[in-house]
C-alpha cells in the first residue's frame, strides 16, 4: 500500500532524480483536493451505522434475499453482509485518501469473488448494495467528494464483476 506522496517519490528518489513535471503536477492535485478527501473521510468515519443502514435498505432489505432461504437469512448472514459492507467502506475511504486503488486489490479484492462463490454469498446483490452505497455516500459528503468515493466503491464493483 502506497500513498500517492510515496508512489511519486520513491521512483524519483531510486533514480537519484529531482521531481518535475508531471509528478509535481499529480502532488499538486493530490494536496489540492486534500482537504475534501479528509472532511469526507470525517463524515463517512462519523456516520458508518447511518450509511450502512440506508445502504442495505436502498438494496437489499425489501427483496428475496432477507426472506428466509434467501441469502441474508438467518440473522447471522445478514449480519456478515453488514460486516463486509462495513469493510468495503472502510477499505474505500483508506484508499480515497491515499488514492490510491492498490489498498483494495491488497485488501479487499484478491480472492473475494472466489471466496464468496465458494460460501454461495451472491455477487449481484453485493454489486448493487454498492452501487447503493455510492448514493447514500454522496448523499452524506456531497457531489464533489462523492465522485472522489465513487472512484474506489467502482473498483471494489470491478472486482467483483
Amino acid at each position: 500500500m502506497q500513498d500517492t506522496i510515496t508512489s511519486i517519490i520513491n521512483p524519483a528518489d531510486e533514480k537519484g532524480r529531482y521531481l518535475e513535471g508531471n509528478d509535481l503536477d499529480k502532488l499538486k492535485q493530490y494536496l489540492q483536493s486534500g482537504a475534501l478527501r479528509v472532511k469526507a473521510a470525517s463524515q463517512i468515519g462519523g456516520n458508518v451505522d447511518s450509511i450502512i443502514s440506508k445502504t442495505v435498505e436502498k438494496s437489499l432489505l425489501y427483496g428475496d434475499i432477507t426472506l428466509p432461504g434467501g441469502n441474508m437469512y438467518p440473522t447471522r448472514r445478514y449480519a456478515a453482509c453488514l460486516r463486509d459492507l462495513t469493510y468495503f467502506l472502510r477499505y474505500a475511504t483508506y484508499a480515497m485518501l491515499a488514492a490510491d486503488p492498490s489498498i483494495l486489490d491488497e485488501r479487499v479484492l484478491n480472492g473475494l469473488k472466489e471466496t464468496y462463490s465458494s460460501l454461495g454469498v451472491p455477487i449481484e446483490p453485493t454489486i448493487q448494495a454498492i452501487q447503493a452505497m455510492k448514493e447514500v455516500v454522496t448523499q452524506r459528503v456531497g457531489a464533489e467528494a462523492g465522485q472522489e468515493m465513487d472512484v474506489y466503491l467502482d473498483h471494489i464493483i470491478s472486482g467483483l464483476s
